[in-house]
């Protein structure tokens, strides 16, 4: 919890001045409860009780003034908490979104990211906001009644104020037990919404394999857990009346059995009601207020912040300089051996003991039906998929326990949905290299045919609005930001399917030309006749083969191509005979 403290006091001192000006008004704010006893006193010693009842009116008439003084302080006080807080939650969602672009980066894309920023961020602003007036209020109201008690009657002022500060002392002795409690709370909410997510994502294959009971049994596990939790923490509401009862209630009875000792001392009955008003209507409901309110935003505050700033956020390495050459690779830049994934531990498998070797500077285009599994083998080439079996490795290196920072050198998948971002087209274009000079990315984009894109947008400093960009010009963008990364493996998941054929010819033909290797998931299947290989997935095998070489050994392949037996007969230089098996053969057994 050291981090959540040093980040609140650098936040609180940065906004020094307007903390001043909140002081300020917070002053003319509590001046009804530094004046509600003391003026209550002299109308009732000085006037009601002496006979002289214009006298105790006026005394009245004069807090009736410091409550509009008060209130006119309450509504600047509020005013002011504005500037106190939003940029502190400005600054707290630049380090989430930084902290989430830099898990994309990588390609691991964090689930939590949008949940830090459009749920956890707002807990904090608003908990950061109410924990503010809490303590103020408290400060301000408490210290203020203290003060009008040592000026009624120093007696009375040390009579409460024991067991004020014993209560304080309680509360302050179960804080920690709280907040350890608040965050078994909010862990045991994250696990129980990963675990819930998993559950519905895979509804089909659970239904499928039969495994209801035994997924409601596991869910319902993480429920209980849950559940366990929050009773723990409702118990902490026991401790929380314990410290309002000393701290707020005890001081009541105190005065009261003290009021003999206190009249034979020479205070009159005004100065006794006057010392009950302060405890009553000023230490106890800002003692209140502060527990309650330290109870439920403070825990939140405290532990909601530091759960973002624990949240992992990847150390990019130094991008490498601009070169127009990938360096020479010895090992195949993709190979996979005996991988198996399915989606379930009683689902059918989408890849069974699959092996691949891509090497470098290779063109491979996957081809098949939908649903076959191409997009999750272009997710366990990046990484962003574990396989139940078999090793993935990424120029030699195996991408299981690789940093998102060093996946992102090594390689980049572009989904179908692309990402962009609010931000400039530079900052979009260049965050997988933020040092890259404007004539490189200029060299980029007249080389892809996108510099009229970028002219339309307003330019590389222009902001961009995602929701104002259609599905084409987002994909292009991510090509472009693509092309310009270090990674020597491109692995493009039907990364042109929202762009007509021509273009996407030109860009698949561009990146085919790039130094390095490209693997294209197929949206079109006119993409294999740009490939040097193809890789057909059918569900039963998988085949690596050239284009002309599948369509004489594949009637699956014919069929996805719209190609009749007697076309490829015709077609075919060496009707009837399967063209020779290349290195690299894909093998996939049976499932």
């Amino acid at each position: 919890m050291s981090a959540v403290g040093e980040v609140t006091r650098a936040a609180l001192r940065a906004r020094r001045p307007e903390l001043w000006r909140l002081a300020g008004w917070s002053v003319a704010e509590a001046l009804p409860a530094g004046l509600a006893g003391l003026l209550t006193a002299r109308a009732v010693d000085d006037g009601f009780l002496a006979g002289r009842p214009a006298t105790g009116l006026l005394w009245l008439g004069l807090l009736a003034a410091a409550v509009l003084v008060g209130a006119l302080g309450t509504n600047r006080a509020y005013a002011l908490l504005g500037d106190v807080v939003e940029p502190f939650r400005d600054d707290l969602l630049r380090r989430v979104v930084a902290g989430g672009l830099a898990g994309a980066t990588g390609g691991r894309g964090d689930d939590a990211a949008v949940a830090r920023l459009t749920h956890q961020v707002e807990m904090v602003r608003d908990s950061y906001a109410g924990l503010l007036m809490v303590v103020r209020g408290f400060l301000f109201a408490a210290g203020a009644a203290v003060v009008g008690l040592f000026s009624l009657a120093a007696p009375v002022a040390l009579l409460v104020t024991v067991p004020v500060l014993a209560g304080l002392g309680l509360f302050a002795a179960a804080l920690p037990a709280m907040i350890a409690r608040q965050r078994q709370y909010v862990l045991a909410d994250e696990r129980l919404g990963r675990v819930a997510v998993t559950a519905v994502a895979g509804h089909r294959d659970v239904t499928v394999s039969g495994a209801r009971d035994r997924t409601t049994r596991w869910v319902g596990g993480y429920v209980d857990d849950q559940a366990r939790v929050e009773r723990r923490l409702a118990t902490m509401a026991a401790t929380r009346g314990l410290t309002l009862a000393v701290g707020g209630w005890v001081p009541v009875p105190v005065v009261l059995l003290a009021t003999p000792w206190l009249v034979r001392q020479g205070l009159g009955p005004g100065a006794v009601l006057g010392a009950l008003v302060y405890v009553v209507r000023g230490v106890q409901p800002a003692l209140h207020t502060l527990v309650q309110g330290v109870a439920a935003g403070g825990l939140r505050f405290a532990v909601t912040l530091d759960r973002l700033l624990r949240a992992d956020v990847p150390v990019r390495t130094p991008a490498a300089p601009a070169t127009t050459r990938v360096p020479r690779q010895t090992a195949p830049a993709l190979s996979l051996r005996g991988v198996t994934f399915r989606y379930g531990p009683h689902a059918d498998p989408v890849l069974d003991g699959l092996d691949l070797d891509v090497p470098a500077g290779d063109h491979l285009v996957i081809v098949g039906a939908s649903g076959i599994g191409k997009s999750t083998l272009a997710g366990l080439m990046a990484g962003a998929l574990s396989p139940q079996a078999g090793t993935v490795r990424v120029g030699g290196v195996p991408v299981a326990g690789a940093t998102p920072a060093e996946l992102a050198d090594r390689r980049v998948l572009i989904p179908q949905e692309a990402y962009v971002f609010t931000g400039t087209v530079r900052e979009n274009l260049t965050y997988l290299r933020p040092d890259l000079p404007d004539p490189a990315i200029n060299r980029a984009a007249n080389r892809l045919g996108l510099t009229g894109l970028v002219d339309r947008l307003g330019g590389y400093d222009a902001t961009l609005r995602p929701a104002d960009l259609s599905a084409g010009e987002r994909q292009q963008l991510a090509l472009l930001r693509a092309w310009l990364s270090p990674a020597p493996l491109m692995i493009l998941d039907e990364a042109t399917c929202h762009l007509d054929p021509a273009t996407e010819a030109r860009l698949e033909e561009a990146f085919a030309d790039r130094p390095g290797t490209l693997v294209v998931i197929a949206h079109r299947v006119s993409s294999a006749l740009r490939a040097r290989r193809v890789l057909l997935l059918d569900g039963r095998a998988a085949l690596l083969d050239s284009h002309r070489g599948l369509l004489d050994r594949s009637a699956a392949y014919r069929e996805l191509v719209g190609y009749g037996e007697a076309d490829v007969l015709r077609s075919s230089p060496t009707p009837g005979r399967s063209a020779p098996l290349p290195a690299g053969y894909a093998r996939r057994s049976s499932p």
